[in-house]
């Protein structure tokens, strides 16, 4: 196990500098610069302000300078926020989509796992298609249209829910409800599918003929073993709503990271994307190696290479 963990955080560590030097000089080959838009500068000025964050200096001595710095986690300064530091800005923001995406994926994981478990032990019952329905339709709209007929629905109409901003814990629910709609109804599918077929296994006939209840074979024999697609899909989840949905974060005015990335791309802060970029990458590694070390923890059948 501790050889396994060692060698997938070595993999992990050289994936995120593989994703540190792409990032690095893919912006470096996109035309133009940060500087571009600002209003009537002059050359000098221009000068000046690539002299001040570096940018007159050689490619690969740039590169060299934000390696040693990220390193020591110092992503550099924003070229569009004077006076913030990229670390700071994560640091910032990161909590706000952490707290949304945290609380989708617990909606996500409660709601999704129970109705699948529902399905599977209610099969071609009207319990059955009711929640292939919805599985369906979670999976086929996306959030953006969520979000607007929840907006629409308990916002305008209805007055009963806050449309902007994290203030309350009622603002919550829209947000959430617009993240976790597509998770969980992929968990529910998901646990559907994997529940059926080990319910059809030998050893699962085998209880059954001994007279062992439904429910007691479905949640002590099958859930363990059926749960296993639900743990490997729970990483990339994770990951995805952690850092929060750019969509979900400006329709509903959320200052989350996802609002600022999307931000700094439109404006060209190289060094908020970078930072950005590296972090959100560090993040999903990380996760990962946690999920694959779940497995073993979960099925001690698997083995580790």
């Amino acid at each position: 196990m501790v050889k396994y963990a060692i060698k997938r955080i070595a993999m992990g560590l050289l994936s995120l500098f593989i994703v540190a030097t792409l990032t690095f000089f893919l912006m470096q080959a996109v035309p133009g610069g940060p500087f571009m838009s600002e209003k009537a500068i002059s050359a000098q000025a221009m000068a000046a302000l690539e002299a001040k964050y570096g940018l007159d200096q050689p490619v690969m001595v740039q590169y060299k300078n934000y390696l040693v710095n990220a390193l020591h986690g110092d992503f550099g300064p924003s070229l569009k926020q004077r006076g913030r530091d990229v670390s700071d800005i994560i640091a910032t923001k990161f909590p706000v989509s952490a707290r949304l995406g945290g609380t989708a994926v617990v909606v996500a994981l409660v709601v999704g796992i129970p109705l699948g478990c529902l399905a599977a032990y209610n099969r071609g019952k009207w319990a059955d298609n009711l929640i292939i329905f919805f599985a369906t339709c979670g999976i086929a709209v996306p959030s953006f249209v969520t979000s607007s007929v929840l907006i629409y629905t308990f916002g305008s109409k209805l007055k009963l829910l806050p449309t902007i901003g994290l203030d309350s814990p009622a603002s919550y629910i829209m947000p959430v409800t617009a993240l976790a709609f597509y998770p969980t109804a992929y968990i529910a599918r998901l646990m559907r599918s994997s529940l059926l077929d080990v319910m059809g296994q030998d050893y699962m006939r085998t209880a059954r003929a001994k007279g062992v209840s439904g429910f007691k074979t479905l949640f002590k024999h099958a859930l363990r073993n059926a749960i296993l697609p639900v743990v490997t899909y729970v990483g990339p989840m994770l990951a995805s709503l952690l850092v929060g949905s750019f969509v979900v974060e400006k329709i509903f005015t959320i200052p989350g990271l996802g609002r600022e990335f999307v931000s700094a791309i439109t404006n060209r802060d190289y060094m908020m994307i970078m930072g950005t970029t590296i972090f959100l990458a560090a993040l999903v590694i990380a996760i990962n190696v946690v999920v694959d070390i779940l497995y073993k923890i979960i099925d001690p059948r698997i083995k580790l290479k």
